[in-house]
């Protein structure tokens, strides 16, 4: 087999990796290849954030930014796009002062600037090594970007100046974090003409919510959610996207084509994927890589030939009509989220509890609901919501719900030539009432203990029509039939929901794990349809998501 060189951009140029295997993270690139220590290695498995990079692709005549986790990410699947680490925000030639009435200064924090507290000038000094082609960036023919003096990036500048850091190691991973949030929330407002913003551009809630990928076992939050919001105070600076674009463009056109016998397989188009999928059944089949990640990474699982996804437009295409929300296979996560919310806002919260924002910009909602563990999140609420997935190979496409695509633990019915593409929602009814509902150990970041999904058409006080989707109390992602059976036609009464929770706990039998005991689970079913019940009628929960300590002192 052959393998295509790996390009990318870094600093504003090209960076080229030859013979890296199919199966090698970005991490290792990244720290063995190219010697960016900065970057750390703390879980290896997505959850603690130390391994973050930054991501840019030219998306629609814009440069979409995200923040991913190196150490589960495949190294090829970043082949194309631009990417920073945390060594390369002071340095790169294409991250610039925004123009505005205020001239950023090395007196008020601007490029150039002595960081706070230091007293030192902040400028990075590769090793004599490393300059001569010597060192790790020499490795399988790679490129080594161009140093330049420079101070920190406002995302850097703003954790000096809130001491943000103590033992230093998880810094890297808030900072770049930190930097893929600066780019997404404060830059857009000064590029649209403003000098100044308007209003607070990072709230409090938001920057809890997009570093909650992000672990710091020592210095505590506050210093660094102070930091996310101090970040837009700061003389504002920009990546080029102009210029940026203009470099993607050009790596794009001279990059290769991957050869029939290469390793790492992406086609482009859904035909030569389905061609490839049939031509290559061994071959394991990825999309964002976070739990494959971690058969690498945990493992040390091997894998001769790769299978990416991601590459198919037709895959990435969220399309909604007057009927559906159809979601390719290939949407990441938090585009998914993000379109389903927009139809049932009571969703956000437990959109932004799927693991972190790392994972969910890299994980995708059709890798999700293909690798079928009974303690994604996502298949409860996909059920509940009367889901259909769209299974295609080269012979034809056929259509099922999506509880019906698994037949036990992680096993589904899908040909060895098939392959998950589309995953079809109905839009919400106007009596439909949904709540979903997580419980797990941490509120943040963690793996269910129970998922539970309750979907009801309500009228005239007469449950018309149930979907329950139940995640974590069986072998695989369950609609609990039983129970919507004991609530479809009935009043919608306390007693009505006293029998049908008697009915969910009966219909499961879930086991007992280091996460919860099987009889805890079967409590918590019905203690949830309680509170379901509770909150139609009305009544006000206290829980950790709506829970404020400034409302209660």
């Amino acid at each position: 087999m052959t393998n295509r060189p790996l390009q990318f951009l870094r600093r504003g140029q090209p960076v080229a990796l030859g013979n890296v295997p199919p199966d090698r993270t970005l991490l290792e690139v990244l720290r063995e290849d190219l010697g960016c220590t900065g970057t750390k290695e703390g879980c290896g498995e997505g959850d603690c954030g130390a391994c973050t990079v930054v991501l840019g692709e030219a998306k629609g005549g814009r440069v979409h930014y995200s923040a991913v986790n190196s150490c589960i990410r495949l190294a090829h699947s970043v082949d194309g796009m631009a990417l920073w680490t945390v060594e390369d925000l002071a340095e790169d030639p294409l991250i610039q002062p925004v123009p505005s009435t205020h001239k950023p200064s090395r007196a008020d924090g601007g490029l150039g600037a002595r960081s706070a507290g230091t007293g030192m000038d902040m400028q990075v000094h590769e090793d004599s090594d490393k300059r001569e082609g010597k060192g790790p960036a020499s490795h399988s023919g790679a490129t080594t970007p161009p140093v330049r003096a420079a101070g920190l990036h406002p995302a850097q500048e703003a954790m000096v100046q809130c001491h943000g850091s103590q033992c230093g190691f998880c810094t890297p991973g808030f900072v770049m974090s930190l930097f893929g949030m600066y780019q997404r929330h404060i830059v857009p407002i000064y590029t649209s003409g403003c000098t100044a913003p308007p209003t607070q551009p990072i709230t409090r809630e938001l920057a809890q919510e997009e570093l909650s990928g992000n672990l710091c076992r020592c210095t505590g939050y506050r210093p660094i959610l102070d930091a996310a919001q101090q970040m837009a105070a700061l003389p504002p600076v920009a990546v080029n996207e102009t210029l940026l674009l203009q470099k993607l463009d050009q790596l794009s056109q001279a990059g290769q084509a991957p050869g029939p016998d290469s390793s790492y397989i992406s086609p482009t188009r859904l035909p030569d994927l389905l061609a490839a999928r049939a031509a290559h059944p061994d071959a394991q089949v990825v999309a964002g890589c976070t739990d494959v990640g971690l058969w690498v990474t945990k493992q040390h699982k091997q894998f001769a030939r790769i299978l990416d996804v991601t590459r198919v437009a037709e895959l990435r295409q969220v399309q909604q009509d007057a009927h559906h929300i159809t979601l390719g296979a290939a949407v990441t996560l938090t585009d998914a989220f993000a379109a389903l919310t927009a139809q049932w806002p009571q969703l956000h919260t437990f959109a932004t509890r799927f693991a972190g924002l790392p994972v969910r910009n890299s994980g995708t909602l059709g890798g999700n609901v293909a690798n079928g563990s009974p303690i994604g999140d996502s298949m409860p609420l996909l059920i509940a919501l009367r889901a259909e997935v769209v299974l295609a190979s080269t012979r034809g496409e056929r259509t099922l719900p999506l509880e019906k695509l698994y037949t036990g633990y992680r096993q589904n019915v899908m040909a060895a030539d098939e392959l998950l593409v589309r995953i079809v929602v109905p839009r919400p009814g106007v009596t439909e009432a949904l709540r979903a509902y997580k419980i797990s150990k941490r509120f943040d970041d963690d793996i269910s203990a129970v998922c539970l999904v309750i979907n009801l058409d309500i009228e005239a006080d007469v449950v018309r029509h149930a979907s329950i989707g139940a995640g974590g109390v069986a072998a695989t992602p369950a609609r609990a039939h039983q129970t919507e059976a004991a609530l479809t036609g009935q009043p919608w009464t306390a007693e009505t929901v006293k029998k049908a929770a008697a009915a969910l706990q009966a219909e499961f039998n879930p086991i007992s794990d280091m996460r919860a005991s099987g009889a805890y689970r079967r409590t918590v079913l019905a203690s949830l349809l309680q509170r379901f019940w509770l909150e139609s009628q009305g009544e006000e929960t206290v829980s950790v998501e709506n829970f404020r300590l400034e409302e209660a002192v």
